[in-house]
């Protein structure tokens, strides 16, 4: 799989869809690192064929990749300090009491191995460069308790949208509070989503 390829097969199924649709409104929505796809694919229809696609979706978005990477728990290391007491089954066993700590890593060469690996692989996945060309609507979502890419990412997102787009009304950010654990997988099990999406 490639940047490229991704975006290739997105504008393939648009092609297919948009002939079997009729009038309907189609829209891109990308979850996580689908959004990158999401707007690649909206960017290149916008640019190479002069069509908008009727809506873009981000749900819980990023930067662009090597932003996304930084963040990601797959980049991070787990740290596990105990507290060590009797077994809970009364044995004479010892009991760890497991209490994981997110570290970043700060290993020599994270950057090199990690970040740089995908430039050199020409993953880059930029919606915060994708987003100030763009001219359809755009909504962006984000939980606030999204613990792999976080709230942020998705506001600095919607602030480059904000900022670029001429008619600042088609941007929209909504976020969910952390209350609803909503997180980074499961805005889409809101009720209020259908309302919100309209």
């Amino acid at each position: 799989p490639s940047e490229s390829g991704f975006t290739t097969d997105v504008l393939a199924l648009y092609d297919w869809v948009k002939e079997r649709s009729g009038n309907s409104s189609i829209i891109f929505w990308g979850h996580s690192m689908g959004t990158g796809i999401a707007t690649n694919a909206a960017r290149k229809l916008q640019e190479e064929r002069g069509v908008q696609v009727d809506a873009v979706v981000l749900e819980s978005p990023y930067t662009n990749i090597r932003d996304a990477a930084a963040h990601v728990p797959v980049t991070k290391v787990s740290a596990s300090p105990c507290t060590v007491g009797p077994h809970p089954s009364g044995s004479d066993s010892v009991h760890a009491l497991l209490s994981p700590v997110q570290l970043y890593r700060q290993f020599p060469g994270f950057e090199y191995l990690i970040l740089d690996s995908l430039a050199l692989a020409n993953m880059f996945f930029c919606n915060d460069e994708n987003v100030k060309v763009l001219a359809c609507p755009l909504l962006i979502l984000h939980a606030e308790d999204d613990a792999v890419l976080p709230l942020q990412l998705g506001r600095q997102v919607f602030e480059t949208a904000h900022s670029a787009y001429k008619d600042k009304s088609k941007v929209k950010l909504i976020t969910f509070p952390g209350k609803l654990g909503l997180g980074h997988d499961h805005i889409s099990s809101n009720p209020e989503l259908p309302t919100l999406v309209k």
